[in-house]
């Protein structure tokens, strides 16, 4: 039960930040409805298909479908007063991460998955649908770029995984494991801590700030 609440508070928080950014891309109810749906159930979908569970349980269980709707919904209807907390969209995406991250992880689990392949596929869960989101708008993906975001799922989910291996209650394992996961990805994104990028070369530099000439001027005047 406190997988299935965790999911559905997931679902719901995914689609919320989903169709915030359908909104601000001034897209269409179908086009915010798509995308609320497709960023609150991709992450569970996948890890359902690998696990062998289908139907997926997103599809199979009208609650998820509603859910994922309904922020949608409420989202295109309450723009005004949603918009009031444009800043709080990476919020909703560090919960939804960190909520699908652990209950990733323990459905793996539960499955008899080894506990590698539990933490990998806790990850997938927590960044398919931000993965999604981004490509649906032709951006590029959050967990390629930003601060700690593929990290902080990481270590969620292996909090979960320590956990079933210790004498902690899965419950207290899943709990711990989401705040450490949602605590990163708030401190990273206040602090801007992110990995390591490589430096660009004096060349490189050098193409970025002189003008790229066109043909035109390459060509030998007469």
């Amino acid at each position: 039960m406190l997988v299935v609440v965790l999911e559905l508070f997931g679902t719901f928080v995914f689609a919320l930040s989903g169709a915030m950014v359908g909104v601000q891309k001034r897209l269409d109810l179908f086009g915010v409805l798509v995308l609320s749906f497709a960023v609150g159930v991709a992450g569970g979908m996948t890890r359902d298909v690998l696990l062998g569970a289908v139907p997926p349980v997103a599809i199979s269980d009208w609650r998820y479908i509603v859910v994922a709707l309904g922020a949608g919904l409420l989202t295109f209807h309450w723009w005004p007063v949603i918009d009031r907390l444009r800043g709080t969209v990476l919020i909703f995406d560090g919960a939804g991460l960190a909520l699908f991250a652990v209950s990733g992880a323990q459905k793996a689990l539960d499955a008899g998955i080894n506990p590698v392949a539990a933490v990998l596929l806790g990850v997938l869960t927590g960044v398919g649908g931000g993965m999604l989101r981004d490509v649906l708008v032709s951006e590029i993906p959050t967990v390629l770029r930003s601060e700690l975001y593929a990290v902080a799922a990481l270590a969620g989910a292996t909090v979960v995984v320590i956990g079933d291996r210790l004498p902690v209650p899965a419950s207290v394992a899943m709990i711990a494991g989401a705040l450490l996961c949602f605590g990163l990805r708030v401190v990273a994104i206040r602090r801007g801590w992110q990995l390591p990028t490589p430096r660009p070369s004096d060349q490189s530099r050098r193409d970025e700030i002189s003008p790229v000439e066109t043909t035109e001027e390459r060509a030998p005047r007469r």
